[in-house]
């Protein structure tokens, strides 16, 4: 399978609490629900068509625990409900014993050797939403295949960010839109280390 991260970010690179006052409070962070004012038909649509790709869902604890308890609670029918809590999902966590949204396998040990063991079964995509410290080890051990960004046209100022503490990751951009509210929606693949140059003048960029 390949791996393939979603993440929700505003312009800022903050990816915490996107959906709700209340989704993500750790550490005092009270600036939650940003991403909801800028969601479209345009957005629902791409995220749906990401979903489809989906094989697994690949989760940290903190993620798990919060979508275990969200998505089954979810009775209004939509696009995601019943594919999120449908799909396998594989919880990196050195402290959970049991999983309580099922399917669920708990991957015990170091999370970079029992992802690379994942990545070797067949199938699409095994897909990271949300988990943001999880995605950004990932990516620092180039198991990342693509990595797919939403976002938002808004500064927060403060809380958890995506890339904290970034790697020499270089990227392609596969596709790129912007939705009537703002919204870009960016699909890279990595490509390994990010490659550089010394600006030598216009003519030699020819």
């Amino acid at each position: 399978m390949k791996l393939a991260v979603t993440q929700f970010i505003t312009l800022d690179g903050v990816s915490q609490g996107p959906g709700s006052a209340d989704e993500d409070t750790s550490d005092g962070f009270d600036r939650g629900g940003w991403l909801v004012p800028y969601i479209d038909d345009t957005f629902i649509a791409q995220a749906s068509a990401w979903l489809d790709l989906a094989d697994g869902l690949l989760l940290g604890r903190r993620t798990y625990e919060a979508f275990g308890r969200d998505w089954p609670q979810i009775s209004e029918p939509d696009p995601f409900t019943a594919r999120m809590n449908g799909l396998p999902k594989y919880v990196v966590s050195s402290t959970l014993t049991t999983g309580l949204w099922s399917p669920t396998t708990l991957l015990g040990g170091e999370a970079v050797t029992a992802v690379e063991q994942l990545k070797r079964r067949p199938g699409r995509e095994l897909q990271v939403h949300g988990s943001a410290r999880l995605a950004s080890t990932l990516l620092a051990a180039a198991l990342v295949d693509t990595l797919r960004l939403v976002v938002a046209p808004c500064v927060i100022g403060r809380g958890r960010r995506l890339l904290s503490e970034p790697d020499d990751v270089g990227l392609r951009l596969v596709s790129h839109r912007a939705t009537g509210t703002g919204l870009l929606l960016l699909d890279y693949e990595t490509t390994g280390p990010a490659p550089r140059g010394d600006y030598a003048g216009v003519a030699d960029l020819a």
